[in-house]
């Protein structure tokens, strides 16, 4: 009773019973109150001659000062010389009882055990930080949020599955969708909020969303980074994303507390079957049970406050249907490719080293960089599939695979008989590919021209060599034009074109 608190009344009540000469033992027994504070609110009352018969009652502002004046003061200064050490083992989770006991047996404390706690209790409320209530107009906002819920058995899958409910709650009507789920992805998250939205049948202008990693990919208190296919989704679908500040979950207390709802009043002492069934007794839980309550701030049923007037004024849904489309940061490869979910996309060779996003929907697979779209594909299903465009490889890439084993054989065509017959030589080896050969001779054309190449192809074939590099030494020799010689002397100059082109093949290996 010592250290109880005295009303402002008891303080007047003792000071009226002391002007009319009252004893400070029949006061201590009619108020219980403890003599030494009767005797020192008698000391303070004459002190200031509000016990003499004329003297006006004191008022509540001057009763005030003389509480503080009379307050055990000692007992706070001792708890104040351990200001530091209080904090700090405050801060690591120390209870009141707990630092009592650890400055009593390090620093020989001589409190009392309440004068520790009281000061611990002041210096926990001066660091709670207060907040004021958010108002919202009907239709003007929604918070969303996922909670933690039971392992269920999917039909899907066959298998038992972690699950989690997302729920969405608007802000006036305190009327919710909730479905459970088994991924926190955000395919999941924009599914869940379309869904959401064609259950109330409208979209509100604001959703209140934590920081959830599938929402927002860098949380900040003023500009938060949102992730870009939530970006999309909510232009499309004409409502701000509003991201509460990192830990200040109370932002958004409606889906809190809604959370906490279905959490006590759902899916306590439940048992389901599967994933499927439960989230059958859940649509039905929160139309009959959670929707037709008296809520206990608007007082109100959910549901009626709803249909009767929230649900007018959610604005409509966009005028073309929205395909869900994730984005994804990608990476263009060596190969001309992006990889995906384990198969490969190809994209313009000139874009390698940049920054390329990944727009994918359940049938396409886009490739922007920037806002600008650069390639599209079928989206691939399986593991190790490629879907390549020819125009995305680089020029000699392109050169090879489009200028096959029928493109050389017309070229030689124009080019005249003997070309056709190094040609056709080079691309029936029996046992090497020589399809860069072939190409390489045709190309001769651009520098030496149809009629030097042609005289060089029928000389070439003359020795017995029908290879690009017989060909080319020709022409860089200017030998083309030579009359051919005798068997012999042909034999002879065989050898010198092939001891060249050997020359010139070590050359290549040793460069």
């Amino acid at each position: 009773m010592a250290n109880r608190k005295i009303d402002m009344c008891e303080y007047k009540n003792v000071i009226q019973r002391l002007r009319i000469s009252e004893s400070d033992r029949q006061i201590c027994r009619e108020t219980k109150m403890g003599r030494h504070k009767v005797r020192a609110i008698r000391a303070a009352a004459l002190k200031r001659g509000w016990l003499l018969a004329d003297a006006e009652l004191p008022c509540d502002e001057a009763i005030s000062e003389l509480i503080k004046k009379s307050g055990n003061l000692s007992q706070k200064a001792k708890a104040l010389v351990f200001d530091s050490e209080i904090k700090s083992w405050l801060s690591q989770g120390a209870t009141a009882k707990r630092i009592f006991q650890k400055l009593v047996d390090e620093h020989g404390f001589e409190g009392h055990y309440n004068s520790i706690q009281r000061y611990v209790k002041r210096l926990k409320s001066s660091s709670i930080k207060l907040t004021s209530p958010l108002d919202f107009k009907v239709g003007e906002a929604a918070q969303v949020d996922f909670g933690k819920g039971p392992d269920l058995f999917d039909e899907r899958t066959k298998q038992i599955e972690k699950t989690w409910f997302f729920v969405m709650t608007l802000c006036w009507s305190r009327h919710q969708y909730a479905v459970l789920v088994t991924h926190q992805d955000i395919e999941t998250w924009l599914l869940c909020h379309q869904r959401a939205f064609e259950s109330f049948g409208g979209v509100v202008s604001k959703v209140i969303i934590d920081n959830a990693k599938c929402a927002i990919t860098k949380a900040c208190y003023y500009e938060p980074e949102i992730q870009r296919s939530y970006e999309e989704f909510a232009a499309s679908f004409g409502f701000v994303v509003s991201a509460c500040p990192p830990r200040e979950p109370q932002k958004k207390g409606r889906v809190e507390s809604g959370v906490k709802y279905i959490k006590q009043n759902f899916l306590s002492l439940s048992a389901f079957s599967s994933l499927q069934k439960a989230n059958l007794s859940l649509q039905t839980w929160v139309r009959e049970k959670a929707g037709l309550r008296i809520h206990g701030s608007t007082f109100k049923k959910p549901l009626e406050a709803f249909n009767q007037t929230e649900q007018k004024t959610l604005q409509p849904f966009p005028d073309r249907p929205y395909e869900i489309a994730r984005w994804y940061k990608a990476r263009l490869y060596k190969d001309c490719h992006i990889r995906f979910e384990k198969n490969r996309y190809s994209a313009p060779y000139h874009y390698y080293g940049q920054e390329l996003w990944l727009k994918v929907s359940p049938s396409l697979v886009m490739i922007y960089n920037n806002h600008h779209l650069i390639a599209t594909h079928s989206k691939l299903h399986g593991k190790g599939q490629v879907s390549t465009t020819k125009e995305h490889m680089p020029p000699q890439s392109q050169a090879y695979h489009t200028q096959d084993a029928s493109w050389c054989m017309d070229k030689a065509q124009e080019v005249g008989p003997g070309c056709v017959e190094v040609i056709m030589a080079l691309l029936t080896h029996p046992t090497n590919d020589l399809l860069r050969a072939a190409q390489g001779l045709i190309r001769l054309k651009r520098k030496y021209g149809t009629e030097r190449l042609e005289k060089a192809c029928l000389r070439a074939l003359a020795f017995n060599s029908a290879s690009y590099k017989t060909v080319k030494v020709i022409l860089e020799k200017n030998l083309d034009d030579e009359p051919l010689l005798d068997n012999t002397n042909s034999i002879h100059l065989a050898s010198i074109y092939r001891g060249h082109a050997t020359n010139q093949r070590q050359s290549l290996n040793h460069n």
